[in-house]
C-alpha cells in the first residue's frame, strides 16, 4: 500500500491560513499568489480526503483542528536539526489570567490543550487588569472589563449573567427571599469587579451602591466567603458554577441580569504571528464559547 504524503508547501500554507485566516495575508507571508494559496489548500483536502475549513471566515472544521495540531507538531520536529547546538526545545507561551477565570473556566479544560499541543510549554500568571494588577511580559492576557482597549488587540471570549448567591445556611437563617426587596436587610458582599448597581437597576430598585460590608477583589474569594455564610454575593453564573454544583451556594432568585463586563483575550500587535499564540487563542475561544 502506497502512502501519499502531502507536499510540504501544502502543509505550510494550511498552517499559515489557519493562523492568519486571510488568503491575502497568507499569500504575503509565503510570497505566493492568493490563487496559489487556494490551490494548495484544495490539493491538501483532496489528498487527505476531508474538508479543513468550514466557512468563508476560514474557521476550521473539527477534522481541520485535529489535523492542524498534527501539522504543527510535524513542522516543529522538522525544524530540529541533528547535532545542532541551537536545537529548539518546546515553544514557550506566557499567559496572564484573571484568578477565578483560571480556576473555574481554564483549569478544567487545560488538559485538553496540553494533549493537543504537547510541544507548547505554558506559563500561567495571575492578573487583575481591571484593578491594575497586571502580570509582566505575558504573550496573551485574559482581561475582564468593557472590551474598549486601545493598547492591545483582542477578541471577546465569554459573556455572562449575574444573580445573587448565598449559602443554604444563610438563606435558611435570613430568608425567605421572595423578591428583590428582601435583600434590603441582607449582608451584601461587595466587589469592584461586579457592582450591585447592575442588578438593582434591572429590578427598578433605586438603591445606592453598598458602601458597608466585606469587599473582595476576586470573585472566587467572594464565592468562598458567601459559601461560609458571610452574606450574599452577586456572582456570574459561569464563574460560580462550581459552587452551585457542589451545593455550597444557591440562587436566591430565578432571574439573571447580563453583566456589563465580559472576558477578553488580549495581545500586543504581532503576537499572533507566532503560531503557538494563534493556536492557544483559537483553542480557548472554541473551548469557552
Amino acid at each position: 500500500m502506497t502512502v501519499r504524503i502531502p507536499p510540504i508547501q501544502c502543509l505550510l500554507t494550511f498552517e499559515a491560513l489557519a493562523r492568519l485566516r486571510s488568503v491575502t495575508q497568507t499569500a504575503d507571508e509565503l510570497n505566493v499568489t492568493p490563487s496559489a494559496v487556494s490551490h494548495r489548500v484544495k490539493q491538501l483536502e483532496q489528498i487527505i480526503g476531508t474538508k479543513l475549513f468550514g466557512r468563508a471566515d476560514f474557521s476550521l472544521t473539527t477534522e481541520g483542528s485535529e489535523y492542524l495540531a498534527h501539522v504543527r507538531e510535524g513542522l516543529t520536529f522538522l525544524q530540529k536539526f541533528p547535532g545542532a547546538a541551537t536545537t529548539p526545545g518546546k515553544r514557550k507561551l506566557k499567559l496572564a489570567v484573571t484568578p477565578t477565570f483560571a480556576r473555574s473556566i481554564l483549569m478544567p479544560r487545560l488538559r485538553f490543550f496540553m494533549e493537543a499541543y504537547p510541544e507548547i510549554d505554558l506559563t500561567l500568571q495571575v492578573s487583575i487588569p481591571l484593578l491594575d494588577v497586571v502580570a509582566e511580559d505575558a504573550d496573551l492576557t485574559v482581561r475582564f472589563g468593557t472590551g474598549r482597549y486601545a493598547d492591545v488587540e483582542y477578541i471577546c471570549l465569554m459573556k455572562d449573567e449575574v444573580t445573587p448567591l448565598a449559602s443554604p445556611a444563610y438563606i435558611r437563617e435570613n430568608g425567605p427571599f421572595d423578591g428583590p426587596e428582601d435583600l434590603k436587610t441582607a449582608a451584601l458582599l461587595r466587589s469592584p469587579l461586579e457592582p450591585w448597581r447592575t442588578w438593582f437597576a434591572a429590578h427598578d430598585l433605586d438603591w445606592p451602591e453598598p458602601v458597608d460590608g466585606s469587599s473582595f477583589n476576586d470573585i472566587g474569594l467572594m464565592c468562598d466567603a458567601a459559601a461560609q455564610g458571610l452574606g450574599v454575593g452577586l456572582v456570574r453564573l459561569k464563574l460560580g458554577a462550581a459552587w452551585i454544583e457542589n451545593g455550597s451556594l444557591e440562587r436566591l432568585f430565578d432571574r439573571t441580569v447580563p453583566s456589563p463586563h465580559a472576558h477578553y483575550l488580549c495581545w500586543r500587535t504581532g503576537a499572533m504571528d507566532r503560531w503557538e499564540c494563534a493556536a492557544f487563542a483559537e483553542w480557548l475561544k472554541k473551548s469557552v464559547g
